[in-house]
C-alpha cells in the first residue's frame, strides 16, 4: 500500500460516533474465554519475579505464535516456574479491557485495537513489544459476478466490522481506485457491507454479498464455498509485508516484571523460529490448538491455503502500523493519533542480539 497522502480534515463527529467500533480486531465477536488453563511446569523449575503471567490471544491462525507456543510448551519453557494462564478472546476490545483490568498481562492482538487502546488511554496502558504475524488478508469474490478488480464497482463487498483493520484497508483501496464510499454507511460506488466473519460464508452462499475483504481463515472458508481470490492484500505493501498481529504488554507489568516479559519474548522468538523451520508440524500444532479451543479443527482445504498466506516474524513492521493509522484518519474514522511511544522494542532487540538476529525498528514511534 502506498504511503498515505496528505491527511484530509478530521471529522470530529465521525470520530466520536465511530471510535467505540473503530479499530477492533478481526475476531468473531466480543466475548472472551478464560481457558482455566495453566501450562505444565517442570518439577523444581525456578519462578521469575511473578508466579503467573496472563497471556491473551485469539483462536485464529494469525495468532499461531501463541497457539503453537502454548501448545508445544515453547513459551512455558522460557518462563521456568512462572505459570502461563491462557485466555482466549474473539475481538480486540475485550482483550484491551482485560489488559486494562489486569486480567491478562501480555496479549497477541491486531494493529487497530493496539492503536485504539494506546490512544484512548493517552499512551498510558500498553506498549507494543514485538511483532508476531504479517499478511493473511484477501479479497475473495463470486467469480460468476466479478471477473476483475474493476468489476467491484456497484457490487456488495463484506468487511468484518466498521473501522476494523480490514474495513480501513478496503476503504483506502476504494479511495485509491478513485471511487467513493461513505465510511459510516458503507454506501457508494462499492457497497461496503459490515458482516461478522462467522456469518460471512452463509452471506456469500445466500448471494447477499458478492465478495469479502477478510482475514484468514475466513477467506479460505469462502473459497471452499466457491469464491475466488482476486487480491492478496500483501501485494499492496512494500516487501509484501504488513502487520496483522502484535504482542502488547501492560505498562505496569512491564515495569514490575521485566524478566517475565523478556521470557515471553524469548519464547515468542523461538516459537516463530520453530514455526518457520517446521511449517507442516507447526500448522498441525496450530490446528490441534484450535480444535481444543473450538471443538473443531479446520479442514485441509481451508487451513492449507490460509497458512501459506501468513508470515510469522518478530519484526512489528512499525511503519505499516503507522500507515494503517493514517488510512483510518483519511477515511474519517479516526482523529489523527499521537503514536509516539507506542513501541518499546528494547527487550526484543536485546533478545534478538543474543540470538544473533538483526534488530528491528520502531519507525520513530518508540518510547518517549
Amino acid at each position: 500500500m502506498s504511503a498515505a497522502r496528505p491527511l484530509t480534515a478530521l471529522r470530529t463527529i465521525a470520530v466520536i460516533t465511530a471510535l467505540p467500533l473503530l479499530l477492533t480486531a478481526c475476531g468473531y465477536g466480543s466475548e472472551s474465554t478464560d481457558d482455566g488453563k495453566q501450562a505444565e511446569v517442570a518439577a523444581g523449575a525456578k519462578k521469575l519475579s511473578a508466579g503467573e503471567v496472563g497471556i491473551g490471544y485469539f483462536p485464529n491462525l494469525t495468532h499461531a505464535t501463541a497457539l503453537v507456543g502454548v501448545q508445544e510448551g515453547l513459551l512455558q519453557k522460557e518462563l521456568g516456574g512462572t505459570r502461563i494462564k491462557a485466555t482466549t478472546f474473539n475481538a480486540g476490545p475485550s482483550e484491551i479491557e482485560a489488559l486494562n483490568a489486569g486480567s491478562i498481562d501480555i496479549g497477541f492482538i491486531g494493529p487497530s485495537p493496539s492503536i485504539n487502546g494506546y490512544t484512548k488511554s493517552n499512551g498510558e496502558n500498553l506498549r507494543i513489544i514485538s511483532g508476531s504475524a504479517s499478511g493473511g488478508v484477501k479479497l475473495v469474490v463470486n467469480p460468476a459476478r466479478i471477473k476483475s478488480l474493476d468489476d467491484l464497482k456497484g457490487k456488495k463487498i463484506a468487511t468484518p466490522q466498521l473501522g476494523n483493520t480490514q474495513d480501513v484497508a478496503f476503504l483506502n483501496w476504494i479511495a485509491e481506485k478513485g471511487w467513493k464510499a461513505d465510511a459510516q454507511s458503507g454506501k457508494g460506488d462499492v457497497s461496503v457491507v459490515r458482516t461478522d466473519n462467522k456469518i460471512a460464508p452463509d452471506a456469500y452462499k445466500s448471494g447477499s454479498i458478492d465478495g469479502a475483504w477478510v482475514p484468514e481463515p475466513t477467506a479460505s472458508k469462502l473459497v471452499a464455498e466457491g469464491a475466488k481470490v482476486l487480491l492478496d492484500e500483501s501485494t499492496l505493501w512494500p516487501d509484501e509485508k504488513f502487520v496483522i498481529t502484535n504482542i502488547i504488554v501492560s505498562q505496569k507489568f512491564l515495569k514490575e516484571h521485566p524478566d517475565v516479559v523478556e521470557a515471553v519474548l524469548r519464547g515468542s522468538v523461538k516459537t516463530n523460529e520453530w514455526i518457520n523451520a517446521h511449517p507442516e508440524e507447526a500448522k498441525a500444532s496450530a490446528n490441534a490448538a484450535l480444535k481444543k479451543l473450538s471443538g473443531k479443527a479446520l479442514p485441509a482445504e481451508v487451513i492449507d491455503p490460509a497458512w501459506e498466506s501468513i508470515t510469522f516474524l518478530d519484526d512489528p513492521l512499525a511503519a505499516t502500523l503507522d500507515t494503517q493509522a493514517k488510512h483510518a484518519v483519511k477515511a474519517g474514522l479516526l482523529e489523527e493519533p499521537g503514536l509516539k511511544g507506542i513501541y518499546d522494542l528494547a527487550p526484543l532487540n536485546k533478545i534478538l542480539k543474543a540470538e544473533g538476529k538483526d534488530a528491528v525498528d520502531d519507525a520513530g514511534l518508540g518510547t518517549r
